[in-house]
């Protein structure tokens, strides 16, 4: 059975997507905060072998789909896919994890599709037009397309080529914004400018794809924090993306901001601090329609989401509601959400196994605070 290759990494929003490689790992590789693709050679995969993990995922989706029956759709459908599964030679562990992939895709519709790994835009458009007309003819039942891209590589892209990109099929585009702050990008090595964010978001805007744009609280440190935030506003006011996705700060070990933390080169902010940031950047966003979404473990509160102008007092009552609780209780919910007890600000009451955890992380680590920033990274 032929297999087909997938990448590492893939953003919350397309857990029900089918994962193509276009590339392998990060040619830019730099930023500072980064922990993934760090000492790996990236290469561009040419577009037969591409096609041919097209055409593999279509092989393993039709043994599937033959051995399914007269299943519509829904529970059943599920259930009879499993069952189909079960019946098929597997073969080693990586044609394994491949049917998994395919059937997983297929008991979600088959209607998306990611493609990896960190910047797929870095081909040439007339190879990801090929890809992507060949995705979409193989597979009909697709309804989006998405891909992570950075904003210097789209800012290298014509107005014309993205309109083509469109047109064949690509839907949505994430970008790793992080910052609009020039002192912020610069000091963590992102290689991209504020102008060239505004012109790459602006350009994809145009063309008609949907665009994701990433703000990553407490990635300034406490010396750029208020810079990091306005400025972040200011880009995200002038490109008004579909969405605004946010994505808290954490130094991994092993990562230059990390070492950058250690040498005393770089002051992480606290989970309020962190917060207090959010609101600061969501005040000074005017004039979009953009929707504002808190989709990953590792920020505070998730609850922070909503389609701006209209959401915006919702978001800001939120966060003030969590900076106006008594201080104890604010940081029994750091700890309870950090231990998974808490999910929402709504779900907090105050608990006897999350004060333990609080008394464990001050007796092991000094403080709650230093305690949460050495166990974040295990949800990176």
């Amino acid at each position: 059975m032929n297999c087909f290759e997938t990448g590492p990494i893939r953003p919350p929003s397309e857990a029900g997507s089918i994962l193509l490689r276009l590339t392998r790992n990060c040619h830019w590789n730099r930023c500072a905060f980064c922990p993934v693709y760090k000492r790996e050679r990236f290469s561009v995969r040419k577009v037969d072998e591409v096609k041919g993990d097209i055409d593999a995922m279509s092989a393993i989706a039709g043994r599937i789909c033959g051995r399914v029956g007269g299943h519509r759709g829904g529970r059943g459908m599920r259930e009879a896919i499993v069952e189909a599964v079960r019946g098929l030679d597997l073969g080693d562990g990586e044609h394994r994890e491949c049917v998994r992939q395919v059937a997983f895709w297929l008991a979600q519709g088959m209607r998306n599709m990611f493609l990896q790994d960190a910047d797929a835009l870095v081909l040439r458009t007339e190879q990801l037009v090929e890809i992507l007309r060949y995705a979409r003819a193989t597979f009909p039942t697709i309804e989006r397309i998405t891909t992570y891209a950075r904003a210097k590589t789209i800012s290298r892209k014509s107005p014309d080529e993205l309109k083509a990109l469109r047109a064949a099929g690509l839907n949505r585009i994430h970008i790793g914004m992080e910052s609009g702050s020039d002192a912020v990008l610069s000091l963590v090595q992102k290689g991209v400018t504020q102008d060239e964010q505004i012109r790459a978001g602006r350009n994809v805007m145009a063309a008609g794809i949907e665009l994701s744009e990433y703000f990553m609280p407490g990635l300034g440190g406490r010396e750029l924090s208020d810079q990091h935030a306005v400025d972040s506003a200011a880009v995200l006011s002038a490109v008004n993306p579909t969405f605004i996705r946010l994505r808290s700060t954490v130094p991994v070990p092993g990562t230059p901001l990390h070492d950058m933390m250690a040498e005393g080169r770089w002051a992480p902010l606290t989970e309020e601090e962190k917060v207090r940031e959010i609101r600061l950047c969501i005040e000074r966003i005017e004039g979009v329609t953009s929707t504002v979404q808190s989709d990953h473990i590792m920020n505070l509160l998730e609850g922070v989401a909503g389609t701006l102008p209209d959401g915006k007092r919702q978001i800001l009552e939120l966060i003030d509601r969590f900076l106006d609780m008594d201080p104890a209780d604010r940081e029994a919910f750091i700890v309870g959400r950090r231990a998974g007890r808490y999910r929402d600000l709504s779900d907090y009451v105050p608990a006897n196994e999350v004060e333990m955890i609080r008394r464990d992380l001050v007796a092991r680590f000094g403080s709650v605070e230093r305690g949460i920033l050495e166990i974040l990274p295990s949800f990176v």
